[in-house]
């Protein structure tokens, strides 16, 4: 199943300019006070952050600034930074966005890439920055071998149980199915990307989902109900709420909540190229936020947006000095 971006953009808003091309509207729920958007990617100036060799595209730049001017119009408070996929093990932007977001009194964490290799003086680094995480990035480079998949996740995660991190992964609910025994015997939680791309059309056909549901349901999986416009064709999220409240309601304590902010993603009769710039989709991120709120009641928005990302990503007290 391959959904296309049909969405259609935000008219404009009156008194609203709009944010790398797209405009988003007021979410119509109410957002807690220590809302997280658990996934997002800050792309910055192509001679300070040069791209790894092995991306598949070029997005455009995506800046702080940017960034900011989105979850202010959502009512966002923190974020989680997460190492993109052409941006390879080179994680200094990641590095130097949570710096000036934190010089804005921006509470922000972050999920980096690193090599097999890396050393304990950088891990420890990272983690003094804000890192609590690592990313496995399966599907954006069209990995589904259930072996290299193993070892990647295996190598990863005993990394990061040293700092007392996470593993996330970018990968399909076929993979995830392949994976079930290994992702049990983790030493630490794993996050999956993007309802782990599941078709909600087709949810109890794919194999996967129930394995998913049960990682999820024993507590050791996390779920991102994040970018659902992959997935669903209803603009208002209706075919998509039976898989979200399948996760939820597996265990509201492993949902996390996510933009996927600044839309990266092929188009449609579009070659991608490995040079030029590819522009963003124009997503509206607070119709995404009111879809999040009809598949949801408030108590489980607090949980989902704000208590869950606390917990996982070391948040400090909201009325505390930022860290």
């Amino acid at each position: 199943m391959t959904k296309r971006y049909t969405y259609r953009a935000a008219a404009p808003i009156d008194g609203q300019k709009p944010v790398l091309g797209a405009w988003h509207s007021e979410p119509d729920i109410a957002i807690p006070e220590g809302a997280c958007d658990c996934h997002v990617h800050i792309f910055g100036p192509r001679e300070k952050y040069p791209l790894a060799a092995e991306r598949t595209f070029v997005p455009g730049l995506a800046r702080v600034d940017d960034l900011i001017s989105m979850h202010r119009r959502l009512g966002v408070d923190r974020t989680v930074i997460v190492q993109a996929s052409m941006q390879g093990i080179d994680n200094r932007c990641l590095l130097d966005a949570m710096t000036e977001l934190r010089a804005l009194d921006r509470q922000v964490r972050a999920v980096a890439v690193v090599a097999p290799d890396v050393d304990q003086p950088t891990l420890t680094a990272l983690h003094d920055a804000g890192v609590r995480g690592l990313r496995v990035n399966l599907q954006s480079f069209g990995e589904t071998d259930p072996q290299v998949a193993a070892r990647r996740l295996t190598e990863t995660a005993r990394v990061a149980a040293d700092m007392n991190w996470h593993v996330q992964t970018y990968t399909t609910l076929s993979v995830i199915a392949q994976l079930s025994d290994v992702i049990t015997q983790l030493p630490v939680p794993l996050v999956v990307d993007h309802f782990g791309l599941a078709d909600p059309a087709n949810l109890e056909k794919q194999p996967g989902w129930r394995e998913l549901l049960s990682l999820v349901k024993a507590g050791h999986t996390y779920v991102k109900l994040s970018a659902p416009y992959r997935l669903v064709d209803d603009e208002f999220g209706a075919d998509g709420k039976a898989m979200a409240r399948a996760l939820i309601d597996a265990n509201p304590d492993r949902m996390l909540w996510g933009t996927d902010w600044p839309h990266t993603g092929p188009w449609p009769g579009r070659t991608r190229d490995l040079h030029a710039e590819e522009p963003f989709h124009p997503i509206d991120d607070g119709a995404m936020l009111s879809m999040f709120g009809r598949w949801t009641h408030p108590a489980e928005r607090q949980r989902i947006l704000v208590d869950n990302p606390a917990t996982l990503y070391d948040f400090p007290p909201m009325d505390s000095a930022n860290s």
